[in-house]
């Protein structure tokens, strides 16, 4: 048991001994137990190195273990749902010193990804593809006459999403010749919620193993379990029997997230993934600012004190989008529906339809999983919905799974659709109320992290599609949507342009542009979205529907994946930090 993150590099020769699944093969079983001591010591050990999740590697140490040393990886398939749990199998697999570049600009992905290595079958930044995954390589291998074994890993947090059960449904009707393995550790990066988890907690706690054999039997898998996960004398012959088993099998196995580090044990949500440990003779960290999720879960909270009719939806985002205090104190209007995107936005639909006002937290990268439903059960409706869009742009070290750079451009071609983009703090507090009090769907989108420092107070509703005039210069107006104004206010004082606050993408301030049209040779537009689609580009159609002849420049995210590093790093990358900006206009002015 580890009471504190390794500092020095602990001594790991059994494991270093390991480059490939085939050097694992050739051990005897019994040295099975001390391998996995040494990877958890190696993980603990590389993750204070470079920060990142490991509650869920720990959790599955034995797991991985036990899969590679049975399986013919990487002839065979083995697809981990989400890949927080991937860490451990990165490290059996070849990466085990490229492991401490995780996260960071040019090193390991922080998920798997089939283009890193052989052994990744599919890349999983989102939760609950696994079993879907599996089964479609399970019957493209029966297709092509190929003897390949598959196996899915899903937790119970990801089983409650509905695509899990889809997945299994279909399973069973192609009696595929493939092995799902539920890690059931009550856990998600959350607590779990919902009648699965309760349903696995409670026949768990009773030991009523046909009950809960029933449930996937009933979907014509053969059911095995509950499996102690941490125990290689009941994992690996559960194991065996069910690769050598065919047709649909389950096998259900009982894991304790945190595994072997005992502040995860005992905090499992707050140890879901730790930043990497700075030298202790490094100064210490000053105050930090809140973040925009912080402002948000401020404003939320004020907002429920004045209107009961206000109800907070989030997918299994409670931590991240700072619902914590909301849940607490109005734990009636507080509805945490777990992993289950596409069910947060129809709920709301109905809740909406019933004089209820409800607002959904929710990333941008998951909002994609729920498009459907926002189109067809709250716009088209004109259901008053808001929309409180986290993880806006950029997210740094998630890399391009987690990365928000889409919601414009999917959100702006939906009609009556309002969206908006705050500068600073602020303006967050403004623009929610905005949505909160416009008469229809809403979304306000804001970024990862802190901004420019401001303490927001409540603030009063802002007129629909208004910008604000920063600063009068000459020759170009910056046009800013979101929270590159620091940028863009430095670019406009260094190069004299006008800068315009926009605020709002849809709709847009179209008599301000006509004014800077008339004043300006170049407008110029700054988000931290992808060009394609985004808040340039409504600005084009308007510029041409209108027939203005004013020339632009789109400033954004390229039309490309921007892969993990630092959020610092991927503006730099993208020219969108000051210097970047700036050059581009000069370049563009010349």
């Amino acid at each position: 048991m580890f009471y504190s993150i390794p500092e020095q590099r602990p001594q790991t020769a059994l494991l270093d001994s390991i480059n490939s699944p085939a050097d694992l093969r050739q051990l005897p079983s019994d040295q099975l137990p001390q391998l996995a001591a040494e990877l958890r010591a190696f993980l603990l050990y590389s993750v204070g190195q470079t920060g990142g999740h490991f509650g869920a590697g720990l959790g599955v140490t034995e797991l991985t273990i036990a899969l590679h040393y049975l399986l013919n990886t990487p002839d065979d398939h083995l697809i981990w749902d989400v890949g927080h749990q991937s860490y451990p199998h990165k490290i059996l697999t070849g990466r085990r010193e490229a492991l401490l570049s995780i996260r960071q600009k040019d090193g390991l992905a922080p998920f798997p990804r089939i283009s890193e290595s052989k052994y990744d079958d599919f890349g999983t930044g989102h939760s609950s593809t696994s079993i879907s995954a599996a089964l479609g390589m399970a019957l493209a291998d029966r297709l092509q006459g190929l003897p390949h074994k598959t196996v899915a890993v899903i937790g119970d947090g990801a089983m409650t999403a509905g695509m899990a059960f889809e997945a299994l449904n279909h399973a069973a009707h192609t009696s595929a010749d493939m092995l799902v393995i539920l890690n059931d550790n009550d856990m998600s990066i959350s607590h779990n919620e919902g009648g699965l988890a309760t349903y696995l907690a409670r026949n768990l706690k009773d030991k009523l193993d046909a009950t809960t054999a029933a449930l996937f039997e009933a979907l014509d898998f053969h059911y095995t379990g509950p499996v102690d996960g941490h125990n290689f004398d009941q994992l690996l012959p559960a194991l065996e029997k069910a690769l050598n088993t065919p047709g649909p099998q389950f096998l259900h196995i009982t894991t304790l997230k945190g595994k072997g580090y005992a502040p995860a044990e005992k905090d499992p949500v707050g140890y879901h993934a730790i930043t990497k440990i700075e030298p202790i003779d490094q100064p210490a960290p000053t105050k930090s600012s809140p973040k925009f999720a912080n402002i948000f879960g401020r404003w939320i909270c004020q907002q429920a004190e004045q209107d009961s009719r206000l109800t907070a939806i989030t997918p299994a985002m409670s931590e991240g989008s700072d619902l914590i205090a909301f849940s607490k104190r109005f734990s009636e209007r507080f509805f945490d529906v777990a992993i289950a995107e596409q069910h947060s936005v129809t709920l709301a639909a109905g809740m909406a339809y019933r004089g209820m006002k409800p607002v959904v937290a929710i990333y941008s990268t998951f909002l994609q999983r729920a498009y459907d439903q926002l189109i067809h059960d709250v716009a088209i409706q004109g259901l008053d919905v808001l929309f409180a869009i986290d993880r806006a742009g950029l997210v740094g070290e998630d890399g391009a799974t987690h990365a928000g750079c889409y919601d414009i451009s999917y959100l702006r071609c939906i009609p009556d659709m309002v969206i908006m983009t705050p500068a600073d703090e602020q303006e967050l507090m403004q623009l929610l109320q905005t949505g909160y009090e416009y008469s229809g769907p809403a979304a306000v989108r804001y970024p990862r992290g802190s901004g420019t420092g401001i303490d927001a107070e409540p603030a009063e509703a802002l007129p629909i599609g208004k910008s604000r005039l920063i600063q009068q210069g000459q020759h170009a107006a910056l046009l800013n949507f979101g929270p590159l104004f620091p940028a863009a206010e430095a670019a406009a004082e260094q190069l004299n342009l006008t800068l315009v606050d926009m605020r709002f993408v849809k709709p847009l301030d179209t008599v301000q542009i006509d004014n800077l049209c008339n004043d300006h040779e170049l407008l110029i537009t700054l988000e931290d979205h992808s060009i394609k689609g985004g808040a340039g580009a409504a600005v084009s159609e308007y510029l041409h529907t209108s027939g203005k002849t004013t020339e632009l420049l789109t400033l954004g995210i390229p039309d490309c994946w921007i892969e993990h590093a630092t959020r610092s790093e991927q503006l730099t990358e993208c020219g969108l930090d000051a210097e970047g900006i700036i050059q581009a206009i000069k370049k563009r002015l010349a």
